[in-house]
């Protein structure tokens, strides 16, 4: 693992779980709801860092959480990507 992942995942064990909760939940009805392009590329930037989230825990994660965690990423990349077209 490198430095710089070291300090993000410190920062994010740090953060308030309900601050989390609600501005990831912001983010997600501002993009639904935003018509057009905007809205789509609001949702495939939430895909990436949740992407980026899913590569860095996949190996402490059990089988069951990881085929959630996918299934959840491809519903939202494909919602992002039917908002772009």
């Amino acid at each position: 693992m490198q430095r710089t992942q070291r300090l993000l995942l410190a920062r994010l064990a740090g953060a308030n779980p309900t601050s989390v909760f609600l501005l990831t939940l912001v983010v997600v009805l501002v993009a639904f709801f935003t018509p057009g392009v905007i809205g789509g590329l609001l949702t495939l930037a939430l895909a990436g860092v949740l992407t980026t989230l899913l590569v860095t825990t996949w190996a402490v994660q059990a089988p069951q959480t990881r085929l959630i965690r996918l299934v959840m990423l491809t519903l939202l990349v494909t919602v992002g990507l039917a908002k772009l077209l």
